[in-house]
């Protein structure tokens, strides 16, 4: 387990007290229930936010590339272990660092990105200028240089080893992208149609030549009811119920070798309810079961 509790690549105040939020909620001691030894790396230490002007339109550009970067190392190092990478954010630019990463020990690395948001913006789209909103497009080696250019590398992952499920808030230029690079992209309205069982075997299947799955999840993906404390929520979203199912699936296939859980924000929580769904969900994608 890793946090980064970065709160720079957003406006909202409160999202770097995630990871406590999510330690305080058991998810040592649920994962340990289930057999695991588990490995508490701590929290990276991340610069402290300070009123700045924006750097290439980019708020807190180089802030969020250092630790982007120290992040990518512990990253590798991790995985290079043997271990599963559990990271807790913070808000979700956090996945540039562990993408780049996670992708040094995989030739074709797939990624579920669990979100209501694209995060296809670049500085050319981006509407306010917040990296959170950035990061698969960046994974994609599209935006600043700065940030692709994490640890040396153009790209950490193909577009036809992307899968989006839950999007309901897509920009315009987030669209165009997604139609340009073939992107694969559950909606809302594909979820309703569908039912979550059908669009988790879609997405086993679309992933299937993958050699490794990350699984990177927004809890704004969740409908605000069941996660209120997020920074950007969306209403319509996927349920609770939904998730774990989406979760017990994509365990079941023993494919998902990386994870994170970002955008947790306790000043906006009630009682602590988003952190204990992300470690309820984080037990399901590790093996838990009703029965």
């Amino acid at each position: 387990m890793l946090g980064v509790p970065l709160d720079l690549g957003q406006n909202r105040r409160g999202v770097d007290m995630g990871p406590s939020a999510i330690r305080y909620a058991g998810v040592r001691e649920r994962l340990e229930a289930l057999g695991y030894n588990v490995c508490d790396h701590g929290d990276l230490t991340v610069p402290d936010r300070y009123e700045q002007e924006p750097e290439d339109d980019l708020k807190h550009l180089n802030a969020v590339v250092e630790t982007n970067r120290t992040l990518a190392k512990k990253m590798e190092d991790i995985a290079s272990g043997e271990s599963i990478p559990l990271v807790f954010g913070g808000d979700h630019s956090i996945a540039i660092g562990s993408l780049a990463g996670i992708t040094r020990h995989y030739q074709n690395l797939g990624v579920i990105w669990y979100d209501a948001h694209g995060d296809l913006n670049t500085v050319e789209t981006s509407p306010s200028g917040n990296i959170h909103g950035m990061p698969l497009a960046v994974s994609l080696g599209l935006g600043h240089k700065s940030l692709t250019g994490i640890i040396g590398q153009k790209r950490a992952i193909k577009p036809e080893n992307i899968v989006i499920i839950g999007a309901r808030a897509l920009d315009d230029a987030e669209k165009a992208l997604i139609q340009k690079h073939n992107i694969k992209v559950f909606t809302m309205h594909e979820v309703d149609r569908l039912g979550m069982s059908e669009v988790i075997n879609q997405t086993i299947t679309h992933l299937k030549d993958c050699d490794g799955i990350h699984v990177s999840l927004d809890l704004d993906g969740l409908d605000p009811i069941d996660a209120p404390g997020v920074g950007t929520p969306v209403v319509g979203g996927l349920s609770y119920r939904e998730s774990h199912l989406a979760m017990e699936m994509l365990e079941e296939t023993g494919n998902i070798t990386s994870c994170e859980f970002v955008e947790v924000n306790p000043i906006l929580d009630e009682q602590n309810k988003t952190a204990e769904a992300a470690v309820a969900l984080i037990g399901s994608l590790f093996g838990e079961k009703i029965r």
